[in-house]
């Protein structure tokens, strides 16, 4: 065996005060309770040349900047090059965020920098305690637990996609698995508790099957599936991850070993159109803003503020404690806020978004990183123009641009194509910026088969 890998875990659990982001609009929701105890967990495959590494954290967001210390942290320490390493991010809604998400959960920086030294301590640990080892990769589908949130009957992507390391006695010791749902069904056990909801869940059940093995989970392409309503119930909140961690035991149970002990690594820098917010909605929200605020009005708030800021309108009263007054209070605030941060550059900045996308190889085996919130159309058309099989396509990767929706969203400018771009930092996408995406995404692939 020429392959050598390692895989390491730390504790990226907050300290007290830290805001939990998601859920809603300035809600402060600082934790009260430590239900299961965030972490960074990397893997890293050494082929005598080069190094790649996969990093998962319990994590909302993960923006350019908190990648961009993780990466130098990491190449100061080994010979992974920064274009090498991956961060991605789980979605959890009961974590902290590393990227921007106006009004819905406040970046702390002394945190962010601690987990960031985490997070690459774990790259490097893994780095250092690499073994002879031999992969394989291997996938299933979950059927009948996910759904499209966005339309009826529409696309999910039902792949379970995982990776498998073992010892030179032929023990598996470092396990990478891959789905695609929001990890929002444990909220209904404590929206201020600390949690890796069901990611963390599936690794705990897989460490359990596999007791010398450490696991981690890299989210996919979500940003249109969710888990079964009936699933988020305390009383079924568990299934999730226990149908899961039984597809990605099967997965694994029947992966192929991977002969091509090669390992590379490619970078793409797509950029996306955009258009640019029209101006008199912008003053006409600036406007409204103002007026909720200062008169504390709440007529109609569904059919004007409420009806993209949020997802569900009639539920989200019950996020401030069912008390209407503070929940439009909370719209309110954020459209003076994200209005009046876009108003003096509107007509000046570019009608264009730049972006990366990677792409990690295991010979023969791929994972694409996106950092989006990636439909569930354009992960199955990477899938189709990719001809390999075995792929891992990971959102939340990287950097931070929210949702990114398709024609279809798009055309009703529903909340993940008009209201995320607002909280978020850039103008909305068009039907055009999907499959620029996935072009990118395919580049990055052919890349990496390149020898470097």
């Amino acid at each position: 065996m020429s392959l050598t890998a390692g895989i390491y875990r730390t504790t990226i659990t907050p300290p007290y005060g830290v805001e939990l982001a998601g859920l809603g609009y300035y809600l402060e929701r600082t934790w009260q309770h430590v239900r299961d105890h965030l972490t960074a967990t990397a893997f890293v495959v050494h082929d005598g040349t080069r190094s790649v590494a996969i990093i998962a954290t319990d994590l909302m967001y993960m923006d350019a900047e908190f990648t961009q210390k993780v990466r130098q942290m990491v190449a100061r320490h080994t010979d992974l090059q920064p274009h090498a390493i991956c961060v991605s991010a789980s979605h959890s809604h009961n974590t902290p965020t590393a990227g921007l998400i106006r009004g819905a959960g406040e970046q702390h920086s002394d945190y962010l920098h601690a987990a960031a030294q985490q997070t690459a301590t774990a790259a490097i640990v893994a780095w250092h305690r690499r073994q002879p080892a031999t992969l394989h990769a291997g996938k299933s589908t979950l059927t009948g637990f996910t759904f499209n949130r966005t339309r009826q009957n529409g696309l999910v992507d039902t792949q379970v996609t995982a990776f498998r390391a073992d010892d030179a006695s032929g023990r598996p010791f470092a396990i990478v698995a891959n789905f695609h749902a929001h990890p929002t069904v444990m909220m209904s056990l404590g929206n201020t508790h600390v949690s890796r909801d069901y990611p963390g869940h599936l690794v705990d059940l897989l460490e359990n099957t596999y007791p010398n093995a450490t696991a981690m989970y890299v989210q996919g392409s979500c940003g249109d599936v969710n888990f079964l309503s009936e699933l988020w119930q305390p009383d079924r909140c568990l299934e999730p991850g226990r149908a899961l961690a039984g597809k990605t035991i099967e997965a694994l149970s029947t992966a192929r070993r991977i002969d091509n002990e090669t390992v590379g690594a490619a970078i793409c820098r797509p950029v996306l159109p955009t258009k640019r917010f029209a101006k008199d909605l912008v003053l006409r929200e600036n406007e409204e803003g103002h007026y909720r605020l200062k008169t504390g009005d709440t007529t109609g708030w569904r059919e004007s503020l409420g009806r993209v800021m949020v997802n569900y309108p009639d539920r989200f009263p019950e996020r401030y404690g069912g008390d209407l007054k503070k929940a439009v209070g909370a719209l309110a605030r954020f459209a003076v806020a994200w209005t009046e941060d876009v108003l003096p550059d509107l007509e000046t900045r570019p009608e264009t978004l730049e972006t990366e996308v990677q792409a990690i190889r295991l010979g023969d085996a791929y994972l694409v990183a996106n950092p989006a919130e990636l439909f569930s159309q354009f992960s199955l058309d990477v899938r189709r123009a990719w001809p390999h099989k075995d792929l891992m396509v990971v959102g939340y990767a990287n950097a931070s641009i929210s949702y990114m929706p398709d024609a279809h969203d798009i055309e009703h400018s529903t909340y993940a194509a008009a209201q995320s771009p607002k909280y978020a930092g850039h103008f909305p996408f068009v039907p055009e910026s999907g499959p620029c995406l996935v072009n990118g995404m395919v580049e990055a692939l052919e890349k990496s088969t390149q020898p470097h």
